[in-house]
């Protein structure tokens, strides 16, 4: 069975992508409140951060497309 290197493995993803992820795991954390799940934990930690990572990559993601996209309209920033 093939088995991508980490390089092939690692893909750039869009803010959309990004924000979508980030809902997903919102909505986990919602359903682990809903089922008891939240009682575990290290679990709830471990989604957490997954959370404040997913956040700072769209918006890192986001501020990136904003300013390609400002580039490509109106040209380069000088000064």
């Amino acid at each position: 069975m093939y088995q991508p290197t980490r390089c092939e493995s690692l893909r750039i993803m869009s803010a959309f992508e990004l924000r979508t992820q980030l809902l997903e795991l919102h909505a986990e954390r919602a359903l682990a409140e809903e089922t008891g799940v939240a009682q575990i934990a290290s679990y709830m930690d471990d989604l957490q951060r997954d959370i404040d990572r997913s956040h700072a990559a769209y918006v890192g993601a986001a501020v990136t497309e904003i300013a390609s996209f400002r580039g490509q309209l109106h040209g380069p920033n000088f000064g």
